[in-house]
């Protein structure tokens, strides 16, 4: 069962691997693609020369997202985290893969390729995680970690939303990368953090009993 779980906690760390291996390729294959004035989306775009390659890769992320739910509200739960708040982070990581796949499934301009909002749900977990964590004070660091880069999407958000009119066609692209960068590596980092150790079993007992 602990393998399965470790399973799961790395389909979390080879999320980001996977969005900016995308990123980086399909804009190669995109001649006259530029990172600062052009959404990210657009590499799946019908103005794509190989759309299919960003979209699909994009399925396999919202695979990868929907894997790691569970593998976190494990990981919670193994911290000594409550099963309201567990639940709720293996939910939000999920739907947030879930809206990456329908991303994918539905490339720009569709309406459902920005999955109505699924994808924001993932503002809300840093700080539930950082509250499941808060018994265990050898995972200081990470809940500081979470918190911190929580703060950094909520201001990005917003800026991306409108907020203080920063945000314009010759910059889009690059808030749109500062913005990510907010929220997939934290959740590679956080996935790769939790994650049994093969030499860690008895405090994972010791964990779980807490």
């Amino acid at each position: 069962m602990e393998r399965n779980h470790r399973l799961l906690l790395a389909a979390g760390v080879a999320v980001p691997v996977v969005y900016y291996a995308n990123l980086l390729v399909c804009s190669l294959l995109y001649p006259g693609y530029d990172h600062a004035r052009q959404w990210v989306s657009e590499l799946g775009s019908a103005s794509a020369r190989y759309p299919g390659v960003f979209n699909g890769m994009l399925v396999l992320l919202g695979i990868l997202g929907v894997a790691a739910g569970p593998g976190f509200g494990w990981a919670l739960r193994r911290h000594g985290a409550g099963r309201v708040v567990s639940v709720l982070v293996a939910l939000l990581v999920s739907g947030f893969g879930v809206a990456m796949a329908m991303g994918g499934l539905f490339p720009m301009p569709d309406p459902r390729h920005n999955a109505y909002g699924l994808a924001i749900g993932l503002l809300l977990v840093p700080p539930l995680m950082a509250w499941g964590l808060r018994r265990r004070p050898e995972l200081r660091g990470l809940r500081i970690f979470v918190v911190a880069n929580w703060v950094a999407m909520a201001v990005l958000f917003v800026i991306l939303m409108g907020v203080g009119e920063l945000v314009t066609r010759a910059n889009v692209g690059l808030w749109q990368r500062a913005f990510s960068l907010t929220m997939f590596p934290w959740l590679g980092i956080a996935a790769w953090v939790l994650m049994p150790r093969r030499d860690a079993q008895p405090a994972a007992r010791l964990a779980t009993a807490g």
